[in-house]
Parts: structure tokens; sequence; C-alpha cells
């Protein structure tokens, strides 16, 4: 009898935007890369950016159809790696239908591992005001041997380490699993495995981690209790923080929505997105490159009144569900193709989680080193308040790739 294995994708991302001590060491490396490699991998690099930001819209639409109403936080880049290098292992219309859902369709395997591996590399960075991990671990089945090649073009790809589980005892790998995680986004996302499937013999995890400091804080003194008014207009109280300073700030006409840039600390910005009251449906199924490129060149810096709700909130989502809708079945099921994992043998996704959390703050570090005063131009400043449901996006700006990206329908909810 052949019997069905199982295989698990967790995904795991933080964010926090606060203050951060100077690193005492220096980013983790991945290996060095001839000129001609790093040229050809930044082109895929910026490529697979592109192509992450459409998927990230397309599986934004789905959850925002699904959930209308709700907080929606989820990590394109984190899911996208991790069903990247899930490609390494399939083959036929399993693989062809992960390219297609993930928008890599007709583009060559080599630029696609090749993409990844250079944006795996570029991401992880600590600098002062700025820590940023993407991490990969297969936890692996003593039992279980898979092909050579896929592990070492997971290590050498993806930067992926293997850890001997023995998954016959599901309490223990269990707790393997979750300790690992917590240590990776340093106790932030606890208990991200609830059970584990009869039969699992393999299982990615990856984990995204990000936590970075304003380039202008808020003035903690500043912040006042405020409305934000969730659907019907009704008003709940939140924390609001106040800034007023320089910000590339623009409105778009066609959608009746006020886009606002925030940078962070190191070549990170987070993108806000405030339409119209009435205006969300809209600014939502808008979601496209196009659009995005045309809020990118619409906004001009000048003087703004930022109001921004201090919030914290979490978006767990069962990705087996969720990907369905575009058209990711075969992985998840008997007769799906993962032969260049395991030869010979069935290998079914058992479970693919995904969890992302996301706190905003004013205030940094104790010890963190002030940003200083702005000189601003004499101009009458506008006013941006973010008081009602807004779209949130986190970007690394130089490869440039969308980390986040979600919707704040009520900062006092989860």
């Amino acid at each position: 009898m052949n019997f069905t294995l199982g295989l698990g994708l967790l995904l795991a991302g933080f964010l926090a935007v606060e203050g951060l001590l100077k690193p005492s060491h220096s980013p983790k490396h991945h290996g060095a890369m001839s000129r001609a490699q790093e040229q050809q991998g930044r082109r895929a690099a910026q490529e697979l950016a592109r192509r992450n930001l459409g998927f990230g819209f397309n599986l934004y639409k789905k959850l925002a159809a699904n959930s209308p109403g709700k907080n929606i936080f989820f990590s394109p880049m984190s899911i996208s790696t991790a069903f990247a290098m899930l490609c390494l292992g399939a083959q036929n219309t399993t693989l062809a239908e992960i390219k297609q859902g993930l928008n890599f369709q007709k583009m060559p395997e080599k630029d696609l591992h090749g993409g990844f591996h250079y944006l795996i590399q570029r991401l992880n960075q600590k600098a002062e005001g700025l820590q940023l991990s993407l991490e990969n671990t297969l936890f692996l089945d003593q039992k279980l041997r898979p092909e050579k090649r896929f592990m070492a073009d997971a290590k050498n790809l993806y930067n992926a380490d293997s850890v001997p589980t023995n998954f016959q005892n599901t309490e223990y790998a269990q707790k393997q699993i979750n300790d690992y995680v917590s240590k990776q986004t340093q106790g932030k996302i606890n208990n991200l495995v609830k059970n584990i499937d009869p039969g699992t013999v393999m299982l990615l995890v990856n984990c995204i981690f990000f936590r970075a400091r304003w380039l202008h804080e808020f003035d903690p003194k500043a912040t006042k209790e405020g409305d934000f008014f969730l659907e019907e207009n009704r008003p709940v109280k939140v924390p609001m923080m106040f800034h007023g300073g320089m910000y590339a700030v623009g409105y778009d006409e066609q959608l009746g929505c006020t886009v606002l840039e925030m940078p962070y600390f190191n070549n990170i910005t987070a993108i806000f997105v405030l339409p119209d009251k009435g205006a969300m449906r809209r600014a939502e199924e808008a979601l496209t490159l196009d659009t995005f490129d045309r809020w990118k060149k619409l906004v001009t810096r000048r003087v703004v009144d930022v109001f921004l709700p201090r919030f914290s909130i979490t978006g767990t989502y069962d990705l087996k569900k969720t990907l369905s809708h575009l058209g990711i079945t075969r992985v998840f099921q008997e007769y799906g193709d993962l032969a260049r994992i395991v030869p010979n043998r069935s290998l079914k996704v058992g479970e693919a989680m995904h969890k992302a959390k996301l706190r905003i703050d004013e205030k940094g570090s104790e010890g963190a080193a002030g940003t200083g005063m702005q000189t601003l131009p004499m101009e009458r400043p506008m006013t941006f308040k973010l008081d009602r449901a807004f779209l949130l996006m986190i970007a690394e700006n130089l490869t440039p790739t969308m980390l986040f990206m979600g919707k704040i329908a009520n900062p006092t909810g989860t």
C-alpha cells in the first residue's frame, strides 16, 4: 500500500515599529556572489518583487472579499518565499498551479530561485534602527530520505536549515517547532502549531522578523485619546499619535483616496492609503500594479500633520483554504506531484499556516539616538488623520520588495 506522506508549511511574520539599540554584530552573510551573478540576481529579484506585489494584491482582494470590514495583515514575501522553495520539489501540474497562483508563470526556474536567493541575502540585515531577517527551516522526520538535490538547493538558494524531527511523537515535535518560531520572532509569535496532522514527515517553516524605528519619531507627549470610526460610523477610543513634518503625500482623484509615505530608517517605507468615506471598496478593488505605480508618481513632499493610531494586530490564515481561491489545490491533495522532494512516494502539504503580527507605536527603546528637529518650510500643513479604515503596506525600497500588506479596520481589534 502506498501511503501519502504529509508535509506542512508554517509562515510567521512579526513587525514592530519602535526604537532599536545599536547592534553588536554584522548582518548574516549567505555566501559571496560573482559580479555576473550579482547583476543577474538583481534583475531577477526586481522582476520577482513586481510579481510578488501583484500576488499580494490578488491575495489581499480574496481576503477582503471573504472578511469584509475585518483587519487584514500578512506578508506576501513570506508566503512567496515558502512556496517558491516548495517549487524546488514540485513538477508537472502541481508546479504549474503554484507558479500561476503566485504570479511566477513564464518565469524560468533559474531566475525564480536565483531571484529569491538574491532577495534573502539583501533583506537579512541589522543596522542601527533596523532589524530584518527572513529565515527558512525544514523539519524532517528522521526516517525520511529526501532527494539530495532538493536539500542542496533548499540550503544553497534559500539558506534553509534542516532539523531532524520525530513526527511520531507529535507532542514533542509540536513543541520543538513552536519553540523555533518563537525564538526566530523573538518571542512575538507563539504556539503557531496547534496540531500536527498524522503522517506528517516534513514541515517547512518561514519566519520574517522586522523591527524598525521611524525616521521621524512621534512624541509620546503628543499622543491623545481620539475617535476611530468603524463601519456604520461607530466610534471607538484609540491613542492617537501626532507628528508634523515633511512627507510624500498625494490625492488620487480617480479612486478618492489619499496616499502618504512614512519612512523608517534604512530604506524601509510605510505606505498609508486613506480612502474617502465610503470609498474603501473601490480602492480595494483597484489594487493593481498600475494603481500602485500611479500612487508612487502622484505623491510630492510637503508639510503634513499626521495623526496615526497606536495599535497592535495579528493576522492568522489557513493557506490551504486561502490559496485555493487563487487556484492552488493539487499540492494539498494526494495526487499532488512533489516527486522532486521524495521520489516514488506520494507527498502532499498537510498544513499551511501563516501568522503575522504588527505593532506600531511612537517611542523608541531606551538609549536610542534622537532624530533631531526637521526644518520645515513656511506653508500651511495638510492634515492626514487616520481615523477610519485604511490600507497599510511596508516596503523595502532598494530591491524593492513588499514585506507586509494589510487593512486596519479596527485598531482595537486583532
